[in-house]
């Protein structure tokens, strides 16, 4: 059967799932003749990669910029030349490798992730999506498949970082980002420089909207709905916003044994009621925001001293701009009765670095979950709620996530896990939903 065929088939199985649940065994039997990914190259390659940056515990910490890192990438390009993709590094230190399509008119199909990770993080955050991309086009290779678009693999530089590679890859990585100091130590302008990319000129790397007829990224959760649930698949609809605020809670420190307690202005009692409120304001809307009071601090921080001052880290998630807003705005209203309450004063000043909600693409959401589907996987449409590249991404391309299950919801951890037959699964996926995008014009 062509590949044409193929997609027809599989899109109108995937349908006929969706509205009427059930699917017809000549369609299972279908499915389970393509092509295929291969298991266990991934997961020998998920175990490869892992040795870089590697300390004599086991210890992962391919941390962007380091020297794993610089080795892990060297490690991928060549497994990317291999596979004819003819690897280059941009401007921003992002891998590109490129395959030729029928028609060089129209616009490539992107697909990838990154692989560096967090200090003593897991061996799939990234790394997973990485290497399916690679594997995708093996496949493709073996089965002698050429498709009508260019296809991209990219993987992005320093995504733990603060998505430094995606944010120059769509022109949003300012002269101040470049002057930060990333988790290496090195300035990322250094950083960027030490894997090959050229800080000077980093507008090189930027591509314009409409330069990528599609970008798709499998991930693994990083979160427990999938493995709690039983599925297989999450089909992503957004990634959401995040929104950090400083709070600086502001009383009077005084001797705590001399201070009678009515008497007292104590930033640590009102930044505790603040806390609390937090959580009510989060829990009071149906949704599925999230907010966290993840730092603070109290000064002078002595025993014998009632707190004059405690700052405080408030962060909102949520994948509504607007429902963000409404959040903190709730939130700054309990602080002001709280702030009566407690005779204290509390201020709030908002991080610049405010990530703004990404929805994925209907129309690549609907292709993601026809080509679960047709591959008999039982899927669930959710929402990231850690952030990505495709959120940068999204800003000049139409976008799509797939998610695999976490074991257990542990990421950033020397613990996290993902099964081979899920990892097999979302390179499937990957692979298939690929082929669909292919069938679209420009």
């Amino acid at each position: 059967m062509s590949r044409r065929a193929f997609i027809k088939k599989t899109a109108l199985t995937g349908l006929g799932l969706t509205a009427f649940g059930w699917l017809d065994s000549q369609a299972i039997s279908f499915s389970q003749s393509l092509p295929k990914v291969n298991r266990k190259r991934i997961e020998d390659r998920i175990q490869a990669l892992a040795k870089f940056g590697q300390d004599e515990n086991g210890h992962g910490y391919r941390v962007a910029y380091t020297q794993g890192d610089i080795e892990g990438r060297k490690w991928f390009m060549d497994l990317m030349q291999k596979a004819g993709l003819n690897p280059r590094i941009d401007a921003g230190g992002n891998i590109i490798g490129n395959r030729a399509g029928k028609n060089p008119a129209l616009k490539p199909i992107a697909f990838g992730s990154h692989i560096d990770m967090v200090p003593d993080g897991g061996n799939y955050d990234g790394t997973l999506g990485s290497l399916s991309a690679l594997e995708a086009i093996e496949v493709l290779n073996e089965n002698k498949i050429t498709t009508e678009h260019p296809l991209e693999v990219i993987v992005f530089a320093n995504e733990e970082g603060g998505l430094i590679g995606s944010k120059a890859m769509v022109g949003k990585l300012s002269k101040e980002g470049l002057e930060q100091i990333s988790q290496s130590g090195l300035v990322m302008a250094e950083g960027i420089r030490a894997i090959g990319g050229d800080p000077e000129d980093i507008g090189l790397a930027e591509r314009k909207k409409g330069d990528l007829h599609a970008w798709l990224e499998l991930h693994i959760e990083q979160g427990g709905i999938l493995d709690s649930e039983n599925l297989q698949i999450g089909v992503v609809e957004g990634i959401v916003g995040i929104l950090d605020c400083e709070i600086t809670v502001e009383g009077f420190a005084n001797h705590a044994g001399t201070t009678p307690m009515k008497l007292r202005k104590d930033a640590m009692l009102a930044a505790s009621k603040l806390t609390v409120a937090v959580n009510e304001v989060i829990n009071s809307f149906p949704g599925t925001q999230v907010g966290t009071v993840g730092k603070i601090e109290a000064f002078p921080g002595a025993y014998n001293v009632v707190p004059g001052k405690v700052n405080m880290g408030l962060e909102i998630r949520d994948l509504s701009f607007e429902k963000i807003e409404m959040l903190l705005g709730e939130i700054q209203k309990r602080a002001q009765a709280i702030a009566e309450e407690t005779k204290t004063s509390i201020t709030f000043r908002r991080e610049p670095s405010f990530n703004l909600p990404a929805l994925t693409d209907a129309s690549v959401q609907l292709k993601i979950q026809e080509a679960a589907v047709a591959l008999g996987l039982k899927t669930k449409h959710m929402q990231s709620g850690a952030g990505h590249d495709t959120q940068q991404i999204s800003l000049i391309a139409p976008v799509g996530m797939i998610f695999v299950p976490s074991v257990g919801g542990i990421s950033h951890s020397p613990n996290e896990f993902t099964k081979a037959e899920d990892m097999e699964n979302g390179a499937n996926v990957l692979l298939h939903t690929i082929l669909a995008l292919d069938q679209q014009g420009e």
